[in-house]
């Protein structure tokens, strides 16, 4: 669909929310950090860290973070970063 088959309305939206993305992003890393928390030695850890891997691709987060964050696999680096990412 083109944008010319939105309504206005729709166009709104559709804006708002590519306006808002980072957010939205940040926001999904959160809920993962959460559950890496509560999926701590579990099969579903690993599914997680690529989640969050991805997340962080997405968000343009330098490269060397990311590697530092994936290799230490530690939720608590990832919380702090997060922190930093969430004032900026």
């Amino acid at each position: 669909m083109s944008a010319k088959e939105y309504s206005k309305h729709q166009q709104k939206v559709i804006k708002r929310y590519y306006d808002n993305l980072d957010s939205i992003k940040l926001q999904k890393l959160q809920e993962l950090v959460t559950d890496l928390y509560l999926a701590k030695d579990t099969p579903k850890e690993e599914k997680l860290w690529d989640r969050a891997e991805k997340a962080m691709l997405q968000l343009k987060i330098k490269p060397k973070i990311i590697e530092h964050i994936m290799v230490k696999r530690s939720v608590e680096v990832l919380a702090e970063n997060l922190k930093d990412w969430m004032r900026s």
